[in-house]
């Protein structure tokens, strides 16, 4: 897609999203120190959200609403503000994704924000925030880092695969995805869990790590990330001829998906609560 029907093409509308994550991502740094102090629940006691989730979210909203005001935004923390006409621009937000991470000092939670036109998510960026490090993609444009454009990891076997998947906060979901991982485990390198979505599908897509997948991931979770992996060559999909989405995400090379995929359905790993 080379040309939005509201005048941005992919890559105006990611040159907005760079900037506005950037930004984003360093109110989130300096709110840190006060942002931990408070600290809410979500979905359960282990689901927090800071200050600075909510912060970020208003100052990434007000500024599209400045900028951009016929544009729609769907945001984590207050949801999607107003349904959008075909054709024009919907973004889809991540203020601080791995808020546990944040809350803890660990150097992995990022600001996370695409563009989507008519379903289809057409830019996005990630930025670490604790780090810096910054990942871009445009539908059709490649992802890159640092001026680098990605293609994902060259490994060919899952047996000396790298993969990385997260966990879901409800104890029912966290104790069938442990049973699935218990048997993953043995037919792969190692495992990783760094506690951050969007970074997880940035290190697959740059071949830091080999592959990943998770169950109960929100769009905003992988809308960015998805893309950059899928711009990186990855195949990012969901299970059985399933689209990416919330009962799971696959992120793999060609050559590691279809291993991957059929373990994956074998152990039942989109089942559970």
């Amino acid at each position: 897609m080379s040309e939005i029907s509201t005048g941005s093409t992919p890559g105006e509308l990611l040159e907005i999203a760079v900037r506005l994550a950037r930004d984003a991502a360093a109110t989130a740094r300096r709110m840190r120190d006060e942002a931990i102090g408070d600290v809410q629940t979500k979905s359960t006691d282990t689901d927090v959200v800071t200050a600075a989730d909510k912060a970020v979210e208003r100052q990434v909203a007000d500024a599209l609403l400045t900028q951009r005001p016929g544009d729609g935004l769907l945001g984590e923390e207050y949801g999607d503000a107003a349904p959008v006409a075909p054709g024009a621009v919907r973004w889809i937000l991540d203020p601080i994704d791995g808020t546990v991470n944040y809350l803890y000092g660990l150097p992995q939670y990022a600001v996370s924000l695409a563009a989507e036109v008519d379903g289809t998510v057409v830019a996005g960026v990630v930025v670490n925030a604790a780090t810096g490090d910054e990942w871009t993609a445009t539908r059709g444009g490649g992802a890159w880092r640092a001026g680098r454009r990605l293609t994902g990891s060259a490994r060919t076997t899952l047996d000396q695969s790298l993969v990385a998947t997260g966990f879901g906060y409800d104890a029912r979901r966290r104790e069938h995805q442990g049973a699935v991982l218990a048997r993953l485990i043995t037919r792969v390198r190692d495992i990783r869990r760094l506690g951050a979505a969007a970074l997880d599908l940035c290190l697959v897509a740059e071949g830091t790590l080999d592959a990943y997948f998770e169950k109960g991931l929100n769009l905003w979770d992988h809308a960015a990330g998805g893309l950059i992996a899928e711009e990186a060559g990855l195949v990012v999909s969901g299970l059985s001829g399933a689209p990416a989405g919330n009962q799971m995400l696959v992120a793999a090379p060609p050559a590691l998906f279809g291993a991957l995929h059929d373990a994956l359905v074998e152990l039942d790993a989109a089942g559970g609560a």
